[in-house]
């Protein structure tokens, strides 16, 4: 499996992967215009055919912070490591730019426990994460479990 930074050609399988989560609740989705602003934030991982078979992105939110989301593995590629290996690139990023924590907001808790994040308190975290709740229809009642991971210069 190669994890790779994002090309524009990925932008629509990027789409399809988040979709195809968001519409069971597991997600937001994430419009085609929104994935071109942003796709320098993406990681995907290629199957033998050089199709993506997942994505992860990592938004610099302040100073020393970041934050992984839209981790998405096509089902017939679940549990083959992959999700792992996309937050993995999007930690080693992370250190990279000189981000000091990461954190992620997930209703798979469980699966970034094992690679490394723990729980913490959701008002811990600045007002900017919560951006993205103004787009989200469970705003007044989160059910996302907050993480993150320090990283080690």
């Amino acid at each position: 499996m190669n994890i790779r930074n994002a090309k524009i050609s990925d932008v629509k399988a990027i789409c399809d992967l988040i979709s195809s989560h968001a519409e069971f609740d597991r997600m937001l989705f994430r419009s085609l215009a929104d994935l071109y602003e942003n796709i320098q934030q993406f990681k995907v991982a290629n199957a033998d055919t050089g199709e993506p078979v997942g994505c992860c992105a990592l938004q610099v939110i302040w100073e020393g912070l970041g934050e992984i989301k839209s981790l998405a593995v096509d089902k017939s590629f679940a549990g083959k490591g992959i999700g792992r290996e996309l937050v993995k690139g999007c930690v080693e990023q992370a250190k990279e730019l000189g981000l000091k924590r990461v954190f992620t907001l997930t209703l798979e808790p469980e699966f970034f426990e094992k690679c490394g994040f723990q729980r913490i308190n959701m008002d811990s975290l600045p007002m900017k994460v919560w951006s993205d709740c103004a787009k989200c229809s469970k705003q007044d009642q989160c059910d996302e479990i907050a993480l993150a991971i320090e990283i080690a210069e």
